[in-house]
């Protein structure tokens, strides 16, 4: 399998879980922030996996930049989305990036991988909370399995 992990991170948390997603999936998986992709990169891959911390209910700027320039579905390329949010109660109320990320890739046309995964911080700049990371290991385990 060619994997591609894309994302954006503010605290470094969202680049921890996107660095363990990379580690985790067998084959050959790039790991970049948003900045470092190109259209071209999608085109060799069999799974692109965006990530990005929540913002106001929102991915970052950057990552709703990516998603706008995204192409139309590169035939075999399956897509999964996750993100960095807080647990409190009131963030429900602007809703998480993660499925934000999903929803431009379904508008799109790409196949999504499912679930949408969302990873919890202990406050607006981290750290992680405790089994986050092993968490994200096994989510990016199972959605590369669903793939291959």
């Amino acid at each position: 399998m060619k994997a591609l992990v894309v994302y954006d991170s503010v605290h470094g948390n969202t680049e921890k879980i996107a660095q363990v997603a990379g580690n985790v999936i067998n084959g050959e998986v790039s790991v970049r922030r948003v900045g470092e992709v190109s259209p071209s990169d999608l085109k060799s891959i069999d799974l692109l996996i965006v990530g990005s911390p929540t913002h106001g209910g929102k991915p970052t700027q950057a990552i709703q930049g990516f998603l706008n320039s995204m192409p139309e579905p590169v035939s075999g390329v399956a897509v999964a989305a996750f993100d960095t949010r807080l647990s409190a109660a009131w963030v429900k109320v602007f809703g998480y990036a993660a499925e934000r990320i999903a929803g431009a890739f379904r508008r799109k046309g790409w196949p999504l991988v499912e679930p949408v995964e969302g990873f919890f911080v202990k406050g607006r700049q981290g750290p992680l909370k405790d089994g986050e990371i092993q968490r994200a290991a096994a989510w990016a385990k199972a959605i590369s399995t669903d793939t291959s």
